[in-house]
């Protein structure tokens, strides 16, 4: 796991409307005894005139594998009048105790004494903002959902709602065997580092002796769950939607493994939200690849303004959803840049989008047209997917899906017609199926590609289902050998305009390793087509097309907010607009 900070000298300002006091380290006690370490970038005048809280809850160790990055964000937060701190969860980083697994109920009832804490001191004003990306974007969310008195907003980056079906263990039901294991030892090794002796002092080898001893491999425990169990219904907010009543910004990209939460949490969190998908791996936008990055800094202090100081920064007047809807592109391992261009969506739910259903035929097509029933026995190989590309990727070579014409070869693919307009796709495709299986285990594949005249596949998303989740994800069953069933396999979301002359090709396999961990037996997964059997896709029309910007995403109120902003500082500002 990686971060990127290239450039950010160069991207991110350093001259700030507040001088900027660190506080290195300060120790917040829990109601235990645990003390947690926080590091603390404050205004210095904030001592006179308190100013709200933004909170960073991780288990990256603050000290040293977040030390970077820190110094990059968190001076900007307290540069533009916020107390911004970043604080090791318990038993990670220079904080004490254990940590036992991810997203624990104590993890959560940590941070609400966090809030607490934060309250209580003098140069705070009570409102707290809570921000992170991936594990501090799924507590952000995991504490929002308690509704404590002093959150005020979350912003949440790459995170999702649901714990057991997308997030990286499992995926359809399946073992994610590419990212399950290696995110395991990950955390396994982060926390056999020691805490650092200038913060804890002498008891630090104690300490380090003591976590060494006790920290579990967090992968056993979750081999133990690999259904729906109350294990993982914990910490999943979308067992609750309706207690989601704290406004939340979601922001994730296109490359990541991240993105389909944003569209649920726009469809079924009850209280205020904005949505924001770029093109970005697993990073934060301002210096995350593919480009374009955007000054998404900036549109946090807009949003903690608006939130957390009662300013009207005019972006809750803005559209729900703003996506970098993405041109088609040459099949490649790395993209510095993916072309395209912004889009709006005031609301979004599953009808925000025109669905296109296309039914699977016999001889490989995909058709609008009512097909006839016939059996597809569909081809399986255990190489397929060795050229999938990395499920959760961090913008390093080699983690994007390469030509997918191999892949093509090793699963049974549908193809529609060449097109004769160009299709724009924004949301969540999925296929509905009609299946049997001689074995009582098995799983399904699908991948949705955009093929050029010349040939070439390009991976656009893919979905998993195991089998024996046919119906839900709690209670499996095993198959009966040949009598059929009914599924619907989810694939990711995509953002994308499939261009004149191009075909869009839906392939399909009973495999897709390394991703999905093997079945315990070759089966011979059987597909029918015609009733019961078809891909749908979100087709974005010309006529719910909003008012689309190539360069500066800016409104008027938003450009007034920022010209009040500089000027009472004496700065002048130039801003460059231009639409399309």
């Amino acid at each position: 796991m990686v971060f990127n900070v290239r450039d950010s000298k160069l991207t991110i300002r350093e001259n700030y409307p507040h001088e900027v006091e660190v506080i290195e380290h300060i120790w917040i006690p829990m109601k235990d005894g645990i003390r947690l370490s926080a590091k603390i970038w404050l205004p210095k005048d904030a001592y006179d005139q308190p100013v709200p809280a933004v909170l960073e809850y991780l288990p990256y160790r603050k000290n040293d594998f977040t030390a970077i990055r820190d110094s990059i964000r968190h001076p900007y937060f307290a540069g533009h009048g916020y107390a911004s701190i970043r604080v090791d969860i318990r038993g990670t980083g220079d904080s004490e105790g254990i940590l036992y697994d991810e997203y624990l109920p104590q993890e959560q009832e940590d941070a609400i004494e966090i809030l607490n804490w934060l309250e209580q001191q003098t140069w705070c004003t009570g409102n707290v903002g809570m921000i992170g990306k991936s594990w501090g974007g799924f507590n952000g969310l995991q504490v929002a959902k308690h509704q404590p008195k002093q959150l005020k907003a979350v912003i949440s980056l790459c995170s999702t709602d649901d714990r057991y079906a997308d997030d990286v263990h499992y995926m359809g039901g399946n073992i994610l065997a590419s990212d399950m294991l290696w995110w395991s030892s990950t955390m396994f090794a982060y926390n056999a580092r020691p805490q650092d002796p200038s913060v804890v002092g002498d008891s630090w080898f104690e300490q380090w002796l003591e976590r060494l001893e006790k920290t579990p491999p967090y992968v056993e425990t979750w081999l133990t769950h690999q259904h729906r169990t109350d294990y993982w219904k914990q910490g999943s907010v979308n067992e609750s939607y309706e207690s989601m009543t704290v406004p939340v910004f979601a922001v994730g990209g296109w490359a990541d493994g991240y993105t389909n939460a944003i569209f649920r949490i726009l469809e079924h969190f009850t209280g205020p939200k904005k949505g924001l998908i770029g093109p970005w791996v697993h990073e934060y936008p301002e210096v995350a690849i593919p480009g374009p990055s955007i000054g998404f800094l900036q549109k946090c202090v807009r949003w903690w303004d608006h939130w957390l100081k009662g300013v009207d920064t005019g972006m809750m007047d803005e559209p729900m959803l703003t996506a970098w809807l993405q041109e088609s592109v040459e099949p490649a391992v790395h993209y510095e840049e993916r072309p395209g261009k912004w889009v709006f969506e005031d609301s979004w739910n599953h009808n925000s989008t025109n669905t296109k259903h296309l039914s699977l035929t016999k001889s490989g097509h995909l058709t609008r047209e009512n097909t006839q029933e016939a059996p597809i026995a569909l081809t399986s190989v255990q190489q397929h997917g060795l050229y999938s590309g990395v499920w959760c990727p961090f913008g390093q070579p080699g983690d994007m899906p390469s030509d997918q014409r191999m892949e093509n070869g090793l699963s049974t693919t549908f193809t529609t017609d060449i097109l004769t307009k160009p299709m724009s796709l924004l949301g969540l495709p999925s296929v509905d199926v009609r299946f049997s299986c001689t074995k009582p285990d098995a799983l399904l594949a699908a991948r949705l590609c955009d093929v050029a005249p010349d040939g070439s596949s390009t991976l656009i998303s893919f979905g998993m289902l195991n089998l024996n989740h046919v119906n839900d994800h709690e209670h499996p069953v095993a198959l009966e050998p040949a009598k059929e069933y009914q599924v619907n396999l989810q694939l990711n979301a995509i953002g994308i305009t499939i261009p004149k002359g191009h075909r869009l090709q839906l392939s399909l396999a009973p495999t897709y390793w390394p991703h999905a961990w093997p079945s315990k037996e070759e089966a011979v997964v059987t597909i029918h087509t015609g009733k019961g059997t078809q891909l749908h896709l979100p087709v974005r029309s010309e006529a719910l097309i909003k008012p689309m910007v190539t360069g500066l995403l800016i409104s008027l109120k938003q450009l007034l907010y920022y010209l009040k902003k500089f000027f009472e500082k004496n700065h002048a500002i130039v801003v460059l607009i231009t639409t399309s």
